[in-house]
């Protein structure tokens, strides 16, 4: 099976920005190579007035890829440009992004009171690229692990904040066309920068994204006794990966999936497209239980969906702020979001002891495997 990136597919994008836009500028810390967006030192050099060694990128005075080790500098000089109606983004780890939150909020502020000036053109939005995220840290630990922006934008009831999810580099793709066609609100788009399968075309990709929410039919069985629904790369392969699972060990059961492009205030979907009830209801029918798996907080995600659906037929699984310098498998099992805690949901609706007893075991066995060969047995 061929692999894909979405963090090398973004970092191809911003090489086209480069080369047709002389007015953008990318803003990161010292982290736009190990985020895999170094394809744009091919096109552009970075900002940089001191002496340069032999081994530096390729640095001038006049670069526009400004990294500097302060994400509130970098992020103050940004909406800078985007002030002067210049176009920008921001990348960063996910842990660190939580830095600019005040600055952030600040910037909110500034979008909403400006839309009331008459004279005031419209602003680029706020675009930020959000990776190396909680779940897939490499050689880093429980201090490169958080998920909190997410949960803060969500909260904030300005309607001017949008959370990505884009399930593979064509959806990234498809993200960042938006972001980059957006004025006067926040973006954060979050995705991982590891080699991962693609699931989607470009037209379905836009339609996930336009929607906020799709069911993927070829994995979905008509009038399902269980709803699954994902929101993040990483969650949704899992969840896929129970589905094969629970059709081995209870084929009788009907399971729909559901993938989530977008979150904003309340909702489903973007600030300019949200999910209506009657829509919710049609994809994720009126009374069938919902598993769910998200890439932050279970309380963030639960909270929204609580707002179309009665928090009784939710089982929310996400990010529970446990972590280490371990494997990705390892990762999943500390929070509960792995395949087998998926699949145990279903086998607790059906009173199948057994077979909780047997991921139990199972994931027992890959914790054991994952401390003695610093590897998953799970694939």
């Amino acid at each position: 099976m061929t692999l894909y990136s979405p963090a090398k597919r973004i970092g191809e994008l911003l090489t086209e920005e480069f080369r047709h836009n002389p007015r953008f500028y990318f803003f990161s810390p010292d982290e736009t190579t190990s985020n895999k967006f170094d394809k744009i030192f091919d096109v552009e050099k970075r900002a940089w007035a001191l002496p340069t060694k032999t081994w530096d990128l390729p640095e001038n005075s006049d670069g526009r890829i400004v990294e500097m080790l302060s994400e509130n500098v970098l992020f103050s000089v940004m909406t800078g440009h985007l002030m002067n109606g210049e176009p920008a983004m921001m990348g960063s780890y996910e842990a660190f992004f939580s830095i600019i939150t005040a600055q952030l909020l600040q910037q909110m502020k500034f979008i909403r009171q400006s839309k009331e000036v008459e004279w005031r053109a419209p602003m680029p939005a706020v675009n930020l690229l959000s990776t190396s995220t909680c779940w897939r840290q490499d050689h880093n630990g429980y201090t490169h692990q958080s998920p909190a922006l997410i949960s803060t934008l969500l909260s904030v009831p300005s309607g001017l904040a949008n959370c990505i999810f884009p399930i593979d580099d064509v959806a990234a793709e498809v993200a960042y066309r938006y972001m980059m066609q957006s004025t006067n609100v926040v973006n954060l788009t979050t995705f991982n920068k590891i080699d991962e399968p693609r699931y989607l075309d470009a037209t379905r990709a836009l339609a996930e994204l336009k929607e906020g929410a799709m069911i993927y039919d070829e994995i979905s069985d008509p009038e399902p006794d269980v709803v699954f629904a994902a929101a993040g790369d990483i969650m949704a392969k899992e969840m896929m990966e129970a589905i094969k699972l629970l059709k081995e060990d209870l084929p009788e059961v009907k399971i729909r999936f559901i993938n989530i492009a977008a979150l904003s205030y309340r909702a489903i979907g973007t600030v300019d497209n949200k999910l209506s009830i009657e829509k919710f209801v049609e994809i994720f029918t009126a009374d069938k239980p919902v598993v769910a798996n998200f890439h932050g907080y279970p309380e963030t995600l639960e909270s929204i969906l609580s707002n179309y659906a009665a928090r009784e037929r939710l089982h929310v699984h996400g990010y529970m702020e446990e972590g280490s310098t371990t494997t990705p498998h390892e990762m999943l099992r500390r929070n509960g979001t792995s395949r087998y805690d998926i699949a145990t949901d279903v086998a607790k609706l059906y009173g199948r002891d057994d077979l909780v007893l047997k991921y139990q075991e199972i994931l027992a066995k890959n914790h054991a495997y994952a401390l003695e060969h610093g590897e998953d047995m799970i694939k």
